[in-house]
């Protein structure tokens, strides 16, 4: 890397709470970044060294930002991909790579990429229109996701019975067999620009029933060596197939027979990360920037077993912030509240987090329902 301190330009396409808190890594390699995002309100807007307003789906917004920049990566996949293919052609570097995020846009291209690569995924179809998934209504259960635009829990659609297949999407995308399993678990890789690769543990995830958003998460995942040395080969195998430089968060299906199934990636720094800023030894943040500046990669290990609670806001409340029961968890050993800096809540919002560090897997559980029980984000009203 030719420049360092102080003369360094990062951009980051996407302004939310994964890039304000890669920007507080990036404070501590003395790094000037740039951000671009769509909202006067996003979480980067006040943290950034310069914040850009502007669409980033739209080819000279972001060609535009990133003539500015050394480097450009992403904290979301909602990206105009030609746009940093063009920045790649004029000399900038951009990672990950913009192929893998075009690949990583849309699902059904992604299926097919573990289909063609050997790499374990649950049975699926390529599906049209509502009309293809009625002809495929043998594959019940089965859950329908858009190929494109679904994010956030959005975008997907479970059809556990014939007389459901009316909630099917009319719109291209995938069937994919309804897996029964016994666990799921994301594992975190990276892999620098010389190829030098590194896994963090496997943490397991549980899901909110309505919002299809990660509710929970424990680490390290309650798995068999067998199991987590499988998981932790399969995703470092993803992200070699891919060639790609960044960090690459792979979701698994763990099956009550011992099978180990990608179901999706997102080549960012990603939800089921946030608590290595507490618990391990290099955070999911720091190692993107390792990897993506070509440094050598950090260690993974874990310092102490952790819980995560995603803050969700509140339903039947949309507007202005009002936050419940901090002092109770703050008053509660092991506890780390981030919060995000959105000024307005709305019904699943992701509006912060908290992790909870402790010897005892009993213990974080119960200090992990204390802390969902206990803080709410709500509206004044």
């Amino acid at each position: 890397m030719k420049k360092f301190y102080g003369d360094f330009t990062l951009g980051i396409i996407g302004g939310g709470q994964l890039g304000r808190m890669l920007i507080q890594s990036a404070i501590d390699f003395n790094i000037d970044v740039h951000v671009l995002d769509p909202s006067d309100h996003a979480p980067c807007k006040d943290v950034a060294h310069q914040f850009t307003r502007g669409s980033l789906t739209d080819f000279d917004t972001v060609y535009r930002f990133g003539q500015d920049c050394d480097l450009i990566t992403i904290e979301i996949e909602n990206v105009n991909t030609e746009a940093l293919k063009k920045l790649r052609d004029m000399g900038k570097q951009v990672w990950p790579q913009p192929e893998v995020i075009e690949l990583v846009q849309d699902k059904v291209v992604q299926k097919k990429f573990y289909r063609d690569n050997g790499i374990p995924t649950s049975p699926f179809y390529e599906v049209q229109s509502r009309e293809d998934v009625i002809n495929h209504i043998d594959f019940v259960p089965m859950v329908n996701k858009l190929a494109r635009e679904g994010y956030d829990g959005r975008g997907v659609q479970l059809i556990r019975r014939p007389e459901e297949i009316s909630k099917a999407f009319d719109k291209p995308g995938l069937l994919e067999k309804l897996i029964d399993f016994e666990r799921e678990i994301s594992v975190i890789v990276a892999r620098n620009v010389r190829g030098e690769t590194a896994s963090f543990p496997p943490v397991e995830l549980a899901f909110h029933p309505e919002a299809n958003l990660v509710e929970f998460l424990f680490s390290p995942a309650s798995l068999k060596e067998d199991i987590d040395q499988k998981a932790r080969k399969i995703a470092l195998t993803v992200i070699e197939k891919l060639k790609m430089t960044g960090l690459l968060a792979v979701e698994m299906f763990v099956t009550r027979e011992g099978e180990v199934l990608v179901n999706e990636i997102a080549p960012r720094p990603h939800n089921s990360g946030h608590q290595t800023i507490e618990s391990n030894v290099t955070s999911q943040y720091e190692q993107h920037l390792r990897a993506i500046l070509d440094l050598p990669l950090g260690d993974t290990g874990m310092i102490i077993p952790s819980a995560m609670v995603n803050l969700l806001g509140e339903e039947g409340h949309s507007g202005d912030v009002y936050i419940e029961g901090m002092e109770k968890v703050m008053a509660v050993a092991g506890t780390h509240v981030h919060l995000y800096g959105k000024k307005e809540t709305k019904p699943f919002r992701k509006m912060g987090h908290v992790t909870i560090t402790d010897n005892d897997m009993d213990s974080l559980r119960k200090k992990a329902n204390f802390v969902k029980e206990n803080l709410k984000i709500k509206t004044n009203g």
